[in-house]
């Protein structure tokens, strides 16, 4: 048995001119919460078709519970649960018919962890798919995709176009299901406060490259936020060490940098600023500012 759940080499997919994955090597461990992130158009998506075989790649390799993932069985693929941002079901069918085909395709059904997340919906078995909200939907097939009692469960934008509410009964659904303790969850998501709440390890995709991997703790003690009133004219952005994001609002300089201990504080003093402060980032701050790197936003 491998000791990573998705290992990709040299892994590259084309569309035309556009290379959605490019030269990605990734090698993801087994267990815990692995959450991916990116702007759009970062690869993501293109990396799970793939890698569930529902794409070839242009170039590369790729490898899923330590299978070729273009020659994925059935077994295999009974081993890996999948829940989308669109949540498809069949709408004419019951809730109760669609739990039943499934039981009838996966051998290790697990009934117990089936009605365990299903109790935090309100779905009544007679319901057509048709009939159930959005979060109700994605409840169902969370509760799916968790009883087939996978190795492998990736969560592409799960929550994506639900309410409060039903974000989180989804999160708290799969925290309580205690997934973890029987399979390695890859979510994918825009929302980082989703991340933050749920990942033990984060994967920054950008322009289907590899561009960061460590615990989102780690990843936030690397980046720091500066401010500084410089009264004349501020550095050269070309000048400014580890330099991820500047703007100016309020006449007060925002610097967000990477890998800079507290020297960074007598650089900009060495520039002429009076005020001088230091901050730690948000996850969402973190990140937004890594993949913003080198860009000057508007002044507020």
């Amino acid at each position: 048995m491998s000791d990573y759940v998705i290992e990709t080499e040299q892994l590259s997919r084309s569309f035309g001119r556009k290379r959605a994955l490019n030269a990605l090597s990734l090698r993801v461990p087994r267990g815990r919460i692995h959450a991916i992130v990116g702007a759009n158009g970062a690869g993501k998506s293109t990396l799970f078709r793939v890698l569930l075989g529902f794409l070839p790649p242009s170039d590369g390799a790729s490898r899923v519970l330590g299978r070729d993932s273009q020659a994925l069985t059935p077994e295999h693929r009974g081993r890996i649960g999948f829940v989308n941002e669109e949540h498809t079901l069949p709408g004419w069918m019951s809730a109760e018919a669609v739990t039943a085909m499934q039981r009838r395709h996966y051998p290790r059904w697990n009934e117990a962890m089936y009605r365990h997340v299903l109790g935090h919906y309100h779905v009544l078995p007679h319901q057509k798919i048709s009939q159930l909200s959005r979060g109700e939907r994605a409840g169902l097939n969370l509760a799916l995709a968790l009883a087939q009692s996978p190795e492998l469960l990736i969560l592409d934008e799960p929550t994506l176009g639900l309410d409060v509410v039903a974000k989180r009964a989804f999160l708290q659904a799969l925290l309580d299901s205690n997934a973890t303790e029987h399979c390695t969850v890859i979510y994918c998501s825009h929302q980082m406060e989703e991340i933050e709440r749920l990942a033990d390890n984060l994967i920054i995709l950008e322009r289907g490259e590899l561009r960061h991997m460590s615990s989102p703790e780690d990843f936030c003690e690397r980046i720091r936020h500066w401010v500084a009133d410089i009264p004349f004219r501020a550095p050269d952005q070309a000048d400014v060490p580890g330099l991820l994001l500047a703007q100016k609002i309020d006449q007060l300089y925002h610097y967000t940098v990477l890998d800079q201990a507290e020297d960074f504080g007598a650089f900009l003093r060495a520039q002429g600023a009076r005020y001088v402060q230091s901050m730690p980032v948000s996850l969402d701050s973190a990140v937004n500012g890594f993949l913003a790197k080198n860009h000057i936003a508007p002044a507020a």
